[in-house]
């Protein structure tokens, strides 16, 4: 799973999810993305699942880039636990992903495998997504 290798603060707030992606949003190496349309937390179990989804279909051909990252810790007490005495231990690490938000991004493969790889992958996140084309493809 991905997670960072060390963070300054162990503990964070919760934060907000309003807007839109300004960051991230268009596709930069790819020929193909899934672009969210919804906000949302990404767990890094998520990421992972639809990753292996995307290159178990395009039999490891192509090229798969993943364009968030898990940064966010979130914290859980344990079951049958009193209220109070203080916040919980990390359980999991999540992506805060915006609405326009790039999160996977494929080449090297044709249409209909890309796209059919990238519904896989749509299926194993918690966001309503849609597939992106890069557009300004300079053909000769």
């Amino acid at each position: 799973m991905l997670m960072p290798k060390r963070v300054k603060h162990r503990k964070q707030f919760r934060g907000r999810m309003t807007g839109k992606a300004t960051k991230g949003n268009t596709i930069t190496y790819g020929e193909y993305a899934i672009v969210a349309c919804e906000p949302s937390w990404i767990t890094s179990n998520q990421i992972e699942a639809a990753r292996i989804a995307m290159t178990r279909y395009m039999k490891r051909t192509g090229k798969v880039w993943i364009k968030i990252f898990p940064h966010k810790s979130v914290t859980k007490k344990p079951a049958e636990v009193r209220m109070g005495s203080g916040k919980g231990s990390p359980e999991y690490w999540v992506a805060v992903v915006k609405p326009g938000r790039v999160m996977f991004e494929i080449a090297g493969v044709p249409e209909d495998v890309a796209r059919e790889a990238l519904r896989l992958a749509i299926h194993k996140l918690p966001v309503k997504c849609k597939i992106a084309k890069k557009e300004g493809e300079a053909s000769e």
